[in-house]
């Protein structure tokens, strides 16, 4: 089982969380002006790195609140 570290919870069960996607995604300024293809590679592509990864995640099973996680995709 992979525990994962809440800032205000402490070390939890993987299952008590949710994932919120990738960290540091900014939404454009002006959506009305991206192409269709622009505004799909904005809506469902990411990165899929080798390594570090920044990411969202929810504690829905505890505190509810949002936090920012750095993990590393080739350990897990």
């Amino acid at each position: 089982m992979l525990l994962i570290e809440c800032p205000w919870c402490g070390p939890r069960a993987e299952t008590e969380f949710s994932y919120g996607g990738e960290a540091g995604i900014e939404r454009p300024a002006d959506p009305y002006a991206l192409s269709d293809a622009e505004w799909a590679d904005y809506l469902f592509f990411r990165r899929n790195p080798r390594g570090a990864h920044r990411e969202l995640w929810n504690h829905a099973q505890g505190c509810r609140r949002w936090f920012g996680v750095e993990r590393d995709t080739v350990s897990y």
